[in-house]
């Protein structure tokens, strides 16, 4: 058969490129749904712009691309895998799992059977017409070899993700050495102020042995060489025991608070006697130390009596395959999309069965308005993917052959033999939503409550010009301060917040001591599975009311120094935060955290909820300006700039602890300056944080003097649907700072960008906060997330939800309505793991009744 036969455009793809480096190639699964290139149709990739769809006769991802974008070729690429030859003979031991952190670009072609079919849609809109070519021809093999030996989207992602540059800085390159002696031989070296000889770390300055802050797995350490830092100021440190002969260590800068690359590192170490090429590595990495603890943290998937946990299928339970560190982003989905507000938005409706097709409206009318180029290039999109992915069933299956499903080296061990799904692997989503941030780009653990916080800010940018975002996830409250100057004045203000963070308080029980908190009543283990031991403390138990209390009851009530805006000077007042209205979605983060030499380090304190897991907050509610109250004078419309102003005392205590200037003051301008200790557990949440030392810019500092916000900023800003006026002016107001820029942009809806604005009319009324303000305001855990290792930027996440009795609920006559979802595999919950991690969970999400 010719090729002019057979298609009479043939010749148009002698004209096509192959992709070029920098370019995705999505031949691996459907940029807007999971179907992959392992299914019977497999995945249709764009010659022009690589985009990877389906065939799918219901959603039709091929056409529309085709429809859309004018380009009428594309490459079917089908998947199947080869028949394992096992390397072992009989009665061999498997090889160890692979624990050492490695990307190693797999040969796929040792794997699988590829094949590859070149199809013109303009012959064939419908189904695409399969075009015979000469395979031997030079032009048609440089672009099928292009597609199918370049590194996939998904792959791309991956690698980049994990590549963690460790660079060199200003204080390795220009160290200066004081003369100093040679360092006592191995085994006989011990920290200078304490007798460890472990997890030592060599001043690269003075020669000083210090240990290093205790790390995860037991390695212990008590922060002497970071206090050496301190009174020192010699920044740059090496950790004895990881020198190896090729000149690699763990080389950290104090001053960066990072890791460095010390390129004169064997010159160094030879100033203290230490000779490279003789070194033996004798301790772990951090890089291992992370990984094998991330390893070691996973939660138990056996029931009480020791059989395993029953695996659940079809619509609503489908797994999230771990991406490398993403059970975080995978529990905060989960939540998310067992939300009704979320399934309505992003799905049109609830979790459906398979019987039938189904496909989402509003995404199929997304899709083919779509402004984007490339679906993977659009959040609408992927929340769209994720949303049919999730909740439609057709991917929540036993994975057909268990012993050639897909296996990860960095996986948590499971029971044999158990039936678990292979699990969506979201990487788009996660490099879409990732894109940019300092953290969440990264493969590195993260905090669960912060992704969801960020998740939600993304949205929020993406739908700012879209009347349909997301509803229901802010809390407003209502913050009072009642001065007790001779005025009596008071001020009201409103926020909103999508998380409500409670303080838990931490008393820690003595070895034999009873716990006669709220959870003395309460049989049963407080610890977490496996996670108890002899030296593990324990805490005693609080009630959620009690915590409630600490933040919006009377307990709550805070006393501070206030300048009053009345003309009375400083004088005593009282703040005290209720909330204005009530969510339809209540999400509380219970802060479980304590400052152990500088490590923010992750307590197991007991939370005890009340009964039924029912919260009633009626008592919570603020009712605003009362009659005979007068409020002060609003000072935000005073002229002329405004620094504001920190609390000394606090200021000076949290320096006194070793926290830079500019980070302390940061803190207490974003806590209120509600106290040290508030302001201290603001900075641990945010230690990572990019601008953590970026001063913050003060009010209306930034108009007049500022210089011209760069246009590309401008522009970027004024793509999400503000207008170049409100850019330029939240540029100014945050330093040029792009991210910030957007947050001051949401927290100031109503400005329009001028500088001087007209004065608004008294009778002006203002925009009323989200939520409701009925009574009675009762809800019920829907879902808790929670924890196991010693930080939350480490370890491991799960999500439990409580779902609603179905055909898949319902297996061997369960009446538990509990579903912990585990990365990939998804499990009827016993009673005895839900009661008992219940207490010690991160974050609480609650619904309205």
């Amino acid at each position: 058969m010719s090729m002019s036969a057979t298609c009479p455009h043939v010749h148009e793809i002698s004209g096509l490129r192959e992709p070029k480096l920098s370019q995705s190639v999505h031949r691996e699964e459907c940029t807007q749904c999971f179907d992959n290139q392992d299914g019977p149709k497999g995945i249709d990739v764009c010659l022009v712009c690589f985009n990877g769809s389906c065939l799918d006769s219901d959603r039709h991802h091929t056409r529309n691309h085709a429809l859309r974008s004018g380009h009428s070729f594309t490459l079917n690429v089908k998947r199947t895998p080869k028949k394992k030859v096992s390397n072992r003979a009989d009665g061999e031991e498997p090889p160890a799992k692979m624990k050492k952190l490695a990307i190693n670009e797999e040969r796929e072609e040792d794997k699988y059977e590829h094949a590859t079919v070149f199809k013109c849609w303009k012959c064939d809109l419908q189904d695409g017409k399969e075009v015979a070519i000469d395979v031997a021809n030079a032009s048609t093999k440089r672009l099928t070899d292009g597609i199918m030996l370049s590194l996939s989207s998904a792959r791309q992602s991956e690698v980049k993700a994990w590549e963690e540059e460790i660079t060199a800085c200003e204080h390795t390159l220009c160290l200066e050495q004081l003369q100093s002696g040679t360092i006592p031989q191995e085994g006989l070296a011990h920290c200078a102020s304490c007798e460890l000889t472990s997890n030592l770390w060599l001043c690269l300055t003075c020669g000083a042995l210090g240990c290093g802050r205790a790390q995860f797995g037991g390695t212990g350490g008590n922060g002497h060489a970071l206090a050496h830092f301190n009174t020192t100021q010699h920044p740059v440190c090496v950790k004895l025991g990881t020198i190896t002969p090729e000149g690699g260590a763990d080389v950290y800068c104090y001053a960066c608070n990072d890791a460095r690359v010390d390129p004169e590192l064997v010159n160094h170490l030879s100033t203290s006697g230490i000779n490279v090429a003789a070194q033996k590595k004798t301790e772990k990495s951090m890089t291992e130390l992370q990984i094998e603890q991330n390893l070691l943290f996973d939660f138990s998937l056996t029931a009480e009596d020791g059989s395993a946990l029953q695996p659940i299928f079809g619509a609503g339970a489908t797994g999230l395959s771990n991406l490398g560190n993403s059970c975080y982003m995978a529990s905060v989905i989960q939540t998310l999309f067992s939300l009704p507000l979320f399934q309505i938005r992003y799905y049109g409706k609830g979790p459906s069965g398979t019987e039938s097709p189904y496909v989402s409206p509003t995404a199929a009318a997304h899709w083919e308005n779509c402004t984007q180029a490339l679906p993977a290039d659009c959040l609408e999109c992927q929340m769209y993917k994720l949303a049919d992915g999730l909740l439609s069933g057709r991917y929540s299956k036993p994975h057909s052959d268990h012993e050639q499903a897909p296996t990860d080296a960095l996986a948590h061990p499971t029971p044999e033999h158990t039936p678990w799904q292979a699990g969506l692997k979201p990487a788009g989503f996660k490099a879409l939503v990732g894109k940019g941030h300092a953290e969440f780009s990264t493969m590195r653990q993260q905090d669960a409550e912060e992704f969801f916080s960020h998740l939600l800010t993304v949205l929020r940018r993406f739908n700012h010009s879209n009347t349909r975002g997301v509803s229901g996830q802010s809390e407003p409250t209502e913050s009072n301060v009642s001065s007790a100057s001779p005025c009596h004045r008071v001020r009201y203000r409103v926020d909103t917040m999508d998380v409500l963070s409670l303080g838990v308080p931490a008393h820690e029980l003595a070895d034999g001591e009873a716990d006669t908190g709220a959870g003395e009543q309460e049989a049963g283990t407080i610890g977490a599975p496996d996670e108890s031991g002899p030296g593990k403390k324990r805490y005693r138990s609080v009630s959620l009311e009690q915590c409630l209390n600490l933040l919006l009851g009377p307990s709550g009530q805070e006393a501070l120094e206030y300048q009053c805006e009345g003309g009375c000077g400083k004088v005593n007042a009282v703040r005290q935060m209720q909330f204005a209205t009530f969510p339809d979605i209540l999400v509380l983060h219970a802060k479980k955290f304590q400052l152990v030499n500088w490590v923010p380090t992750k307590l197991d304190i007991p939370v005890i909820l009340p009964e039924n897991d029912e919260l009633h907050l009626d008592n919570y509610l603020g009712h605003g300006l009362q009659s005979g109250e007068v409020e002060l004078p609003d000072s935000s419309n005073t002229s002329g700039p405004s620094q504001p102003e920190v609390d000394v005392e606090a200021l000076s205590q949290l320096e006194a602890m070793g926290f830079p200037t500019v980070s302390c003051q940061n803190a207490l301008i974003a806590t209120g300056n509600a106290g040290a200790e508030v302001a201290m557990e603001w900075l641990i949440m945010h230690m990572e944080d990019p601008d953590i030392n970026v001063p913050i810019q003060t009010a209306g500092s930034g108009s007049g003097n500022a210089p011209e916000p760069p246009a590309e900023q401008v522009a970027m800003l004024a793509d999400m649907g503000f207008t170049n006026a409100q850019a330029k002016k939240a540029l100014r107001e945050t330093d040029g700072n792009v991210e910030r820029a957007v947050e001051w942009l949401f927290n100031h809806p109503d400005d329009t960008g001028e500088d001087n604005p007209p004065a608004t009319s008294s009778s002006e009324t203002k925009k009323a906060p989200p939520g409701s303000s009925r009574l009675p305001a009762r809800y019920r855990l829907k879902a808790f997330i929670s924890h196991k290792g010693p930080s939350v930027h480490s370890g491991h996440y799960v999500a439990h939800i409580r779902m609603p009795r179905s055909d898949a609920m319902d297996v061997d006559g369960a009446v538990s309505d509990w579903v912990l979802f585990n990365d990939e595999k998804v499990v009827r919950a016993d009673e005895t793991s839900v009661r008992d991690l219940k207490k010690l969970a991160y974050m609480y999400i609650f619904e309205r009744e």
